[in-house]
C-alpha cells in the first residue's frame, strides 16, 4: 500500500480497490474461493491476460489477495483472498447489493447518450 494521506475512508478503499478490474477480481474470489488464473479469467467477462495480471499482482501488493504457487508440473497456482481482502469484499457487498437491484435502471442511463 502507498504511503500517502488519504481524503477520507472511501479514499483510502478506493486506492486499494481502484478501477473496475480490481474489484471484480476480488469479488470473484469472495463468491467462488480460491481460483486458478484461468479460472479467473473466465469469471471475469471481458478482462484481458495483461489487464488480469496486473490487478491480480496490483491486489497481492496491498495484502488483498494471496498467490500459492504448488510448485508443480504443469503449473498449479491458485489465488485467494487474505483475512484482510475478505474484510473488504464484504465491506463492498451492500455496494454489490445495491447494484443488482438498481441493474435495470442503471443499465439503461449507461445506454442514453451523454447530453452537454
Amino acid at each position: 500500500m502507498t504511503e500517502r494521506g488519504f481524503y477520507c475512508g472511501l479514499d483510502a478503499a478506493l486506492s486499494v480497490v481502484g478501477g473496475r478490474w480490481k474489484f471484480l477480481v476480488l469479488w470473484q474470489l469472495a463468491v467462488h474461493g480460491p481460483q486458478r488464473f484461468g479460472q479467473l479469467r473466465r469469471l471475469v467477462d471481458g478482462v484481458t491476460e495483461k489487464v488480469l495480471i496486473g490487478a491480480l499482482k496490483d491486489l497481492e501488493a496491498d495484502c488483498i489477495v494471496v498467490r500459492k504457487d504448488f510448485q508443480e508440473l504443469p503449473p498449479h497456482v491458485e489465488y485467494s483472498l487474505t483475512p484482510f481482502g475478505s474484510s473488504l469484499a464484504e465491506a463492498l457487498r451492500p455496494l454489490c447489493e445495491w447494484g443488482y437491484a438498481h441493474m435495470d435502471r442503471t443499465g439503461a442511463l449507461a445506454s442514453q447518450p451523454v447530453r452537454s
